[in-house]
């Protein structure tokens, strides 16, 4: 026996399995309660009961004013899935998905996922199962949040804009056991498909394949999916039963959804997430964007980035309605806003500067009401928040990343920021800002110590997070775990700084950073300063091969509708002489590039690509003055 804490041994391992759960939990519970007695540990922190877990033997116990243990009346998994259950019951008749003309209530909605549920399962698709789903903001993608996780299995949804190759090393990854592919994408799903089927021969069982039809698309892609052997997603889901019992998951630590990193220089990661975290980011979400019950919410941002970054679980929370939008476009957003009273969207901000940017017949304005924009996915510049605010949106600035559930940090709006003037309010306003409720931690740290930055708002470390929404880990891959879960904390691989009022400010990606001359130059606060030029719609900033300086800045730069691009010489001179008047010298780009920047699905500029393309154009040549 040791002092603090006291080790027992029961034979009960024979009769364990026939026992009850409460009856072993009273049990445990009673024994750990004499040996807090018999030890006089009262304050320690040992014992062998833990009652977070519920029953585990040698773990940490804190000490409390009483023995009482869970139970099923006071205790059960966290999942957003009982949000659906909720907002079918509180609000049955009101909307809940808009597809064109397709329009679904909240009773619907319910029922329709349930059906998905018992059919999934009617084919044993259940826990240790992946269901990968392919398709824009449509409703079966909506329905797929609830009705996969309803069944146990963990949803995968697949970035549309990946070509066959990357979606066949997904779905292999994966080992998904259905696909469930919209019309339009149903010729990449198969290609992807028939990549794995060559590549494992015939060791290959190709997965269940559902074909999802719209209305709105041109019906022969539907008709060529359903030759091929697909099965029609609304047949399939009239062989599920509507009223289908489902069950949340045992344990909130199961799995709800997978989701896949770029891979811009590796292969793509699996992001897990589970059910306890979707619960609390859906929750989160709501509460620091201002979003009442009943929000009308315009799906700008695919549902297969971050799971919507976890809004298809708040709107259901909130009992509101999702406009479903196919195509992103600043004309079918003002249209929406107009027409189908929108107050709140997602949206990264490539697609803000497409609305500010938006000729005048595309935009509705003045706006009918204030609209809620909530903008992450790469740091927007000052200047483009300053000019949304000027057209009447209220922007939330956030930040994150798929590892944790999507925004995860909130540039939290305070008061006395309304009296600042436009320019400097815009300033604050791009910083990234202070943890979400949900999240427990995030700091700015020393890359080589861990130890914090100082609060200076010049100090670089990289920012890291820890908390309840940060992933379970990527999928079999052990050494990318343990390498980004290192001390303790998940490792963004964003180097950032802290402000003297605690909030942190992104200044690049550790791989952005451009080194010229053993200086730090950020490309971020160089593109900011760019983008207030008046010819420049999009920048992007990276470093070149510089024979003096090692690197040096090279803007790649879209240009506005209106300028005359025909003698580039000129617009690059021009802009590198706005750039001395604005930023150090060492920051002033000696290369600009004209022509469209390079997207992800999601909006995000590939700067890998451009990297790439500035190493190719060789080395600035060092000055023979």
């Amino acid at each position: 026996m040791r002092v603090g804490y006291l080790r027992v041994s029961f034979p009960i391992r024979p009769v364990y399995k026939y026992l009850p759960s409460y009856i072993l939990t009273s049990f445990f519970s009673f024994f750990a309660s004499l040996a807090v007695r018999l030890c006089g540990c009262v304050g320690s922190r040992q014992g062998i009961v833990n009652r977070s877990a519920g029953m585990t033997m040698g773990s940490e116990m804190e000490a409390d004013i009483d023995d009482l243990p869970k139970n099923p009346a006071n205790y059960m998994a966290l999942t957003p899935l009982w949000f659906l259950d909720r907002a079918a019951l509180v609000h049955p008749n009101r909307l809940s998905v808009v597809h064109g003309p397709r329009r679904f209530t909240w009773a619907e909605t319910y029922r329709r996922c349930r059906r998905l549920a018992s059919a999934l399962a009617a084919r044993s698709i259940g826990p240790g199962c992946t269901v990968a789903v392919i398709a824009p903001n449509i409703p079966a993608i909506y329905e797929a949040h609830f009705g996969v996780p309803m069944a146990g299995a963990v949803l995968n949804t697949v970035n549309i804009r990946l070509n066959a190759a990357t979606i066949a090393f997904l779905l292999g990854h994966s080992s998904a056991a259905v696909v469930i592919v919209d019309q339009e994408f149903f010729t990449l799903a198969a290609e992807a498909l028939q990549i794995i089927a060559d590549e494992k021969k015939g060791a290959f069982k190709p997965p269940l394949l559902i074909v999802v039809g719209d209305e709105t698309c041109d019906p022969r892609a539907l008709d060529h999916a359903l030759r091929k052997g697909a099965i029609d997603y609304e047949k399939f889901l009239e062989s599920g039963d509507p009223d289908f019992a489902w069950k949340p998951p045992k344990d909130e630590w199961q799995s709800i959804a997978l989701g896949y990193t770029s891979g811009t220089t590796s292969s793509p990661k699996g992001v897990v997430l589970h059910h306890r975290g979707a619960y609390l980011m859906a929750l989160s979400c709501a509460l620091i964007w201002e979003m009442n019950e009943g929000a009308v919410y315009l799906w700008t941002l695919p549902m297969f980035h971050c799971n919507g970054w976890c809004y298809a679980w708040t709107l259901a929370a909130l009992c509101g309605t999702s406009i479903c939008l196919r195509q992103v476009a600043a004309k079918a957003v003002y249209s929406a806003i107009a027409k189908q009273g929108v107050t709140h969207f997602c949206a990264a901000p490539v697609v803000l500067n497409s609305i500010v940017n938006a000729p005048p017949s595309d935009a509705i304005l003045p706006l009918p009401r204030v609209v809620h924009v909530n903008t992450a996915g790469a740091a927007p510049p000052p200047s483009l928040l300053a000019e949304m605010t000027k057209l009447g949106f209220r922007v939330t600035h956030t930040y994150g990343l798929s590892e944790t559930f999507g925004p995860s940090v909130v540039c939290a709006w305070k008061p006395e920021w309304d009296l600042l003037p436009l320019d400097e309010r815009a300033r604050v306003h791009a910083r990234q800002g202070v943890r979400y409720v949900g999240l427990e931690g995030v700091d700015v740290v020393n890359l080589k110590t861990m130890a914090p930055v100082p609060a200076d708002g010049t100090t670089l470390g990289e920012i890291v997070m820890r908390g309840n929404v940060v992933m379970k880990g990527y999928l079999k891959n052990p050494k990318a775990n343990a390498e980004t879960f290192a001390h303790g904390w998940y490792h963004s691989g964003d180097i950032g700084v802290k402000h003297p009022d605690g909030y942190i400010e992104v200044k690049d990606r550790a791989k952005d950073i451009i080194i010229s001359g053993g200086e730090n130059i950020s490309s971020l606060e160089v593109e900011s300063i760019l983008y207030v030029h008046p010819a420049v719609l999009e920048v992007s900033v990276v470093a070149r091969p510089d024979e003096q300086w090692g690197e040096s800045p090279c803007a790649f730069v879209t240009l506005k509708d209106g300028v005359d691009p025909s003698n580039e010489q000129a617009l690059a001179e021009d802009i590198i002489k706005f750039s001395r008047a604005k930023m150090p010298a060492y920051w002033v780009p000696k290369s600009v590039v004209f022509g469209p920047l390079p997207k992800t699905a999601t909006g995000k500029i590939k700067k890998h690509e451009l990297r790439a393309k500035a190493k190719a154009m060789g080395p600035v040549k060092k000055s023979r003055l």
